[in-house]
């Protein structure tokens, strides 16, 4: 099997969660108050909603976590028996990911960064759906305990690591993707502020620059193989 290294994998998967943070910082401020892909927080909104028997609240979480389901769900099936690391279903199933972005960013310049309640509901669904895909994306990209849309249990793993063994040298991956997290919401606001209407511009591109790197990494590998290893 011929897939970028895991070096360079780590580094893909930095930019994965840059564009989970951006996109993340437009749903959580101008869609109904939810995220694409925290879905603990989108199940705190639920249970708020549930008891204080808000509708319009109730709807917003069951779309985003409804959506993200049926992302991994979507993303699963088709990569269910392939190995770990990048490969040629791999890049479809990120594209699939890429074209969600890109239909929520037309739908966002449609609306002019205004939706207003129903239509906000379908673009939060297409950014939970593609942050369902890209959490899928991830955890089949071979490198352990990794995540780019939720990150809570890195943070934890970081931590616990480094009090049980403190000499131990800290996971870069882990930390990159932390703060790759941080690095797309703060850009995300600030083209929200600057520019609102090209705020999901960046989570798109973000995506279609893994991909290509990715396909053009797994190329790269095949050329320089040896004949003995293409077969």
């Amino acid at each position: 099997m011929h897939a970028p290294s895991k070096r360079a994998t780590a580094w893909l998967l930095v930019a994965l969660a840059g564009a989970s943070g951006c996109i993340d910082v437009i749903c959580l401020t101008k869609l109904n108050g939810y995220f694409a892909s925290v879905v603990t927080g989108n199940l705190v909104h639920f249970g708020h909603a549930f008891a204080t028997t808000d509708g319009r609240s109730l709807a917003g979480a069951v779309v985003a976590v409804g959506g993200y389901a049926v992302g991994v769900a979507a993303a699963t099936a088709p990569l269910r028996h392939t190995p770990p690391g990048w490969n040629g279903r791999t890049a479809v199933v990120a594209s699939a990911e890429a074209v969600l972005l890109l239909g929520f960013t037309a739908g966002w310049w449609a609306c002019s960064a205004r939706p207003g309640y129903g239509f906000g509901l379908v673009l939060l669904g297409a950014a939970a759906v593609a942050s369902g895909i890209q959490s899928v994306i991830t955890v089949g990209a071979g490198v352990r305990g990794a995540s780019t849309t939720y990150l809570t249990g890195s943070l934890t793993e970081l931590v616990r690591r480094r009090v049980v063994d403190p000499h131990r040298i800290a996971d870069v991956g882990g930390i990159g993707r932390l703060a790759g997290l941080v690095v797309g919401a703060v850009l995300g606001t600030v083209v929200l502020r600057m520019a609102p209407t090209w705020a999901p511009v960046l989570a798109a591109v973000l995506v279609i620059t893994v991909i290509t790197v990715a396909v053009g990494l797994t190329h790269r590998a095949v050329a320089t193989a040896g004949p003995s290893q293409r077969r």
